[in-house]
């Protein structure tokens, strides 16, 4: 992770390392002027300490990040170029190199309702991109139907790793494997988590028949790739709006695939969706996907059809 490691002063780099050596697997660090630096991992909270190289569990004699901090490590971020990054702060985030998101809040500037730019920034939310590669080896002989798969949807409530799983699909897919040849697939990254893409090349491996579409509203990049690149499977994350929807059901009468994620806690909340009631009726999706995580913070997954009756 010298990556996010390399963007920090040069007298806060041992702090940031000690996350990443003390076996935390950090998913976020969190940046917030005049407040004490937070690493988040596995479902808990730590501080930077203030005396040696390490992570301590309380924020008593913890670093408070200082505005020189952030004014440094923002030029660093930027590669001393803020106005290079403006197009991708609009959307509150941009990408650095190794994929790893960073979310920002601050003083916007706004123009008839629409942010324009930031100003004063006075909060950074590094989001660290880690692939782990095998954790869907399980799961997709459950997504296979014949020569392609189901119509999918991974579903589980924020931080339990939806995304993880479904980059790890598209790489065994776009692979192949004895049980099904490799597919082409178009990948929509709305918000650079999939491919975690760093000047338009893709960081992350998702096998060798994939095409991505990289900081693209996810309705109109479906529509995109299904005109340019004829992808058998198309994957997108976070599928949600009407647009979205209408996108799906017009790929879906294409004859295309969809491998997707979704916001739900369980089955009972996604019925309650507005346009789940109506996919279930007409019979879109063959397999919805329910996401938690174990006592020990280890990723589960329970297989439905789609009668949503469960299979495993």
């Amino acid at each position: 992770m010298e990556e996010i490691i390399n963007v920090f002063p040069s007298a806060l780099r041992p702090l940031c390392r000690a996350a990443f050596e003390q076996g935390l697997e950090p998913e976020e660090i969190r940046l917030r002027i005049g407040r004490p630096v937070m690493v988040l991992g596995k479902g808990r909270e730590y501080f930077w300490s203030q005396k040696e190289a390490r992570l301590q569990d309380g924020r008593e004699q913890s670093y408070i990040w200082q505005d020189e901090d952030m004014k440094e490590t923002l030029s660093r971020m930027s590669r001393y170029s803020m106005y290079a990054l403006e197009e991708e702060l609009r959307n509150g985030f941009f990408t650095i190199q190794g994929g790893h998101r960073v979310g920002i809040a601050g003083r916007t500037v706004c123009e008839q309702g629409k942010i324009l730019s930031f100003r004063n920034i006075c909060s950074l939310n590094i989001r660290v991109a880690r692939q782990k590669k095998g954790c869907a080896k399980d799961l997709l002989p459950w997504l296979i139907q014949e020569d392609s798969i189901y119509n999918t949807l991974l579903l589980s409530p924020p931080g339990v790793g939806k995304t993880t799983v479904l980059r790890d699909c598209i790489r065994l897919l776009s692979e192949g494997s004895k049980a099904l040849p490799g597919k082409k697939i178009g990948v929509v990254d709305e918000r650079s988590e999939i491919a975690a893409s760093f000047l338009g090349v893709v960081q992350n491996d998702l096998g060798d028949r994939t095409d991505v579409l990289d900081a693209c509203p996810k309705a109109e990049g479906m529509r995109l790739l299904l005109r340019s690149m004829s992808p058998q499977i198309l994957a997108v994350d976070e599928l949600g709006g009407k647009e979205d929807c209408l996108a799906v059901e017009e790929a879906l009468h294409c004859g295309c695939r969809i491998l997707g994620t979704m916001h739900a806690r369980d089955v009972e909340e996604l019925q309650e969706k507005m346009y789940l009631s109506d996919w279930l009726a007409k019979g879109f999706f063959g397999r919805f996907v329910l996401l938690a995580l174990g006592s020990e913070g280890e990723r589960r997954f329970s297989v439905y059809d789609g009668g949503l009756q469960k299979l495993c």
